[in-house]
């Protein structure tokens, strides 16, 4: 063990997250280590939200052509999987981080390869995989960003059977002949949108009721409308009781728990995730090893003044871009408090304070449909004591929406604040509603009065017309 190198701020993790924190922690004029035990630039960069997007685009471009007078005729054909993963494969670097790692070296972070562990107050032990451990130690602060990883599920066989999980899903390269995945979130449904695009045959398992639960209802309904209009088998109210794969090679199958038996070449589990903390450390500081991080608005670890927990250890909102917001209050809040100002304002409009994580998260899901949502359901803002109305509108009968494509099919609904006037939140899911989110988005944060609304006109003929339908219907009483 080498003699402890010290710094004003340790952040563990260099994903997206990781690397804004340093960014503004030295955009402060402070010193920063940065720790990564993979690959610099993280989950995001080479297993999600890169791999899967540009994994993605091919195929709702081509739904999108496919309902385009004119154009439909030449995009009947199959999509070229050798081009697409290729193209997926520049978008993650070919998993080489030597872009990130320039970025880091950039902006003067400096950059410890191996696996770090808490080791007590402001010290971090990286081992490195030659097994030579550094002690670094923080004046001010360590930050843990070390993000969130896949769950699988204790069935039997299952350990022996090499699943997929998300990495896999996003970084194969060969398109399986057969693929059932487990799972109805956002994972299991962009991954079945995907393969089953690619060509695979796809059967998909979802324990509950629907797709996406944790959005509007309609959203997943929509969703399994198009998969299964795509050639996919989607099947709800089903449970996965073991996984069956001989000497680890060969066709799975998944046995369900009324003994029905499913014979596919791959199957993707995508059934939660959870922090990446169990091996790090968390006994030393007197916290829980393997437990998600609970902070405060500024992300700091409540009960420990140095320690900061940023992303998705916090389980505030497990998201890439809620992260890299989360990192840009933390690392101001960070250099702040190392400055002497032992409580930055932490007032809803602060720079320390990361309240969006309470009343504005935003997403998108890239399937087909798209989905975009921001702020809370209907069945949230009902729980959370807010008396409020959902206002609905169909998205293809907005005249910019049927110009965009054929059979155009969505929908929109706002969830109004009746006591207040203002949005508590905005789903959309249709063909390119992502783009139109962050109007929402602005509408839901600025807390935008509905009488004030009426006067933001959208342009005609575009599918931002839906704001004008949904006021319309609001003025009018109509819920759609």
């Amino acid at each position: 063990m080498t003699e402890p190198m010290e710094y004003d701020v340790v952040v563990v993790g260099a994903g997206p997250v990781g690397e804004n924190v340093a960014d503004r922690v030295r955009a402060a004029g402070l010193s920063v280590a940065v720790v990564e035990s993979e690959l610099i630039g993280g989950e995001c960069s080479y297993w999600a939200c890169i791999p899967s997007k540009s994994l993605l685009r091919p195929a709702l471009a081509r739904a999108d052509a496919r309902r385009v007078p004119g154009l439909r005729q030449s995009v009947r054909g199959p999509l070229d999987a050798k081009a697409v993963l290729a193209h997926r494969d520049e978008f993650t670097s070919h998993w080489k981080d030597d872009g990130q790692v320039a970025w880091l070296d950039g902006i003067g972070a400096r950059i410890h390869r191996g696996h770090g562990r808490l080791d007590g107050t402001k010290r971090v032990t990286v081992t490195g995989r030659d097994g030579e451990e550094q002690v670094l130690t923080a004046r001010h602060a360590v930050a843990v960003c070390t993000g969130s990883r896949a769950v699988l599920p204790a069935l039997p066989g299952l350990a022996d059977a090499r699943p997929w999980t998300s990495r896999e899903a996003t970084s194969s390269q060969e398109v399986p002949g057969r693929l059932v995945v487990v799972g109805g979130g956002v994972v299991g449904a962009e991954m079945a949108t995907a393969w089953r695009a690619l060509g695979a045959e796809v059967t998909l398992l979802v324990r509950g009721g629907g797709l996406l639960p944790r959005m509007e209802s309609f959203v997943g309904e929509l969703v399994a409308q198009s998969l299964t209009e795509a050639g996919a088998t989607v099947r709800t109210g089903v449970s996965v009781a073991a996984v069956e794969r001989e000497g680890g090679k060969g066709p799975v199958t998944v046995v369900l728990a009324d003994g029905e038996r499913i014979e596919a070449d791959e199957v993707l589990f995508a059934t939660g995730r959870a922090p990446r903390t169990d091996d790090l450390g968390m006994e030393s500081v007197g916290l829980e090893a393997g437990s998600w991080l609970t902070v405060d608005d500024s992300c700091r670890v409540e009960g420990i003044d140095w320690l900061y927990a940023v992303g998705d250890v916090n389980h505030r909102a497990l998201l890439t871009h809620q992260g890299k917001y989360q990192a840009r209050i933390a690392g101001p809040a960070i250099a702040a408090r190392a400055r002497g100002a032992s409580a930055p304002d932490s007032g809803p409009w602060s720079a320390h304070a990361a309240t969006a994580d309470h009343v504005a998260v935003t997403q998108v899901v890239f399937t087909e449909p798209e989905v975009s949502s921001v702020g809370l359901t209907l069945a949230e803002a009902e729980a959370a004591g807010h008396r409020v109305r959902a206002v609905d509108c169909d998205l293809g009968a907005v005249s910019g929406a049927a110009l965009y494509a054929d059979g155009y099919r969505g929908r929109a609904r706002m969830v109004v604040d009746l006591d207040r006037e203002i949005l508590r939140g905005v789903t959309f899911a249709g063909p390119a509603v992502g783009e139109m989110l962050h109007s929402a988005t602005i509408a839901v944060v600025g807390e935008v009065p509905i009488a004030r609304l009426w006067h933001a006109v959208p342009a005609f003929p575009t599918i931002s017309e839906v704001w004008l339908r949904l006021l319309e219907a609001y003025r009018d009483g109509d819920s759609g």
